[in-house]
């Protein structure tokens, strides 16, 4: 199989800014089993039938967490599909920024923007296993991912999900409120697979990619409970542009950087 890997991984170069990875993902899965056991245990074993449509599929552009329907964020592992807004690495930014904010303490009450298949709300939720969340979104589609992930992840009974449109209409205070709005201008360039498949509303946001944050961070205040925070993740040149929003809704601002050393988070204070 080992052949074989090198082969796919070769075949996906054109798509792929990590064909390896995509390859070995993608053989697991036609495998029926995690990349980790294929590695471990299976790279003696037949190449499966199924690995060419698999492949087929990676060239039309779709991204490979739409093939395997899985998409690893943090700590936890999340169901993904069409519809929904597929976890990057670098949202994990944000998860380390509250880390870091609250240190010993510990938040009771999160809020997540935007939710998505439930990414930010549940990866909190499983670092701070005593806390209670709530994750908002205008998708039902992104809804139904987010309660089957909190189901699968054994956190129902401390997941809520609710239809919405950001903050409107939430009357709760939330020690930690975290979110990942669109912010693509509308005219910015964008990968074919992220372009082709996955959900425009998740990811535009006015010519400047600024239209959601200037919605969003006024409604702040009244949502924050005494000593909270929120955290918001940016496109790496906007950290001027929101800051100063921010600032002029008398937030404190602390940039966070992610692994590429881009700016990607905002902590308000």
């Amino acid at each position: 199989m080992g052949g074989a890997l090198i082969e796919a991984a070769r075949t996906l170069e054109p798509v792929s800014d990590s064909p390896r990875l995509d390859a070995e993902l993608l053989m697991a899965h036609a495998l029926g089993v995690s990349r980790e056991a294929m590695i471990l245990r299976h790279l003696g074993d037949p190449v499966p039938v199924a690995l060419e449509s698999l492949l087929a599929r990676r060239l039309a552009h779709e991204p490979v967490a739409y093939i395997t329907g899985r998409r690893a964020f943090w700590t936890i592992e999340l169901a993904v599909g069409p519809g929904v807004l597929i976890p990057r690495p670098d949202s994990e930014t944000l998860i380390e920024a509250a880390i870091e904010y609250f240190g010993a303490r510990a938040p009771a009450r999160i809020l997540d923007l935007g939710t998505g298949p439930g990414t930010l709300l549940l990866a909190a939720l499983a670092e701070w296993p005593e806390a209670q969340g709530l994750g908002v979104d205008a998708s039902e589609v992104a809804l139904d991912y987010a309660r089957r992930n909190a189901a699968a992840l054994g956190m129902e009974s401390r997941a809520a999900f609710r239809p919405g449109d950001w903050g409107q209409g939430l009357a709760a205070r939330f020690d930690l409120i975290l979110a990942n709005p669109p912010y693509i201008g509308t005219r910015e360039d964008l990968p074919e697979q992220v372009r082709r498949h996955e959900p425009g509303a998740a990811l535009f946001a006015g010519p400047e990619g600024l239209d959601d944050y200037r919605r969003i961070i006024p409604d702040l205040r009244r949502l924050l409970a005494p000593g909270g925070a929120a955290v918001l993740e940016i496109g790496w040149t906007q950290a001027g542009p929101v800051s100063a929003i921010a600032r002029n809704g008398g937030f404190a601002v602390t940039l966070y950087k992610d692994l590429g050393e881009r700016p990607r988070a905002l902590l308000l204070t």
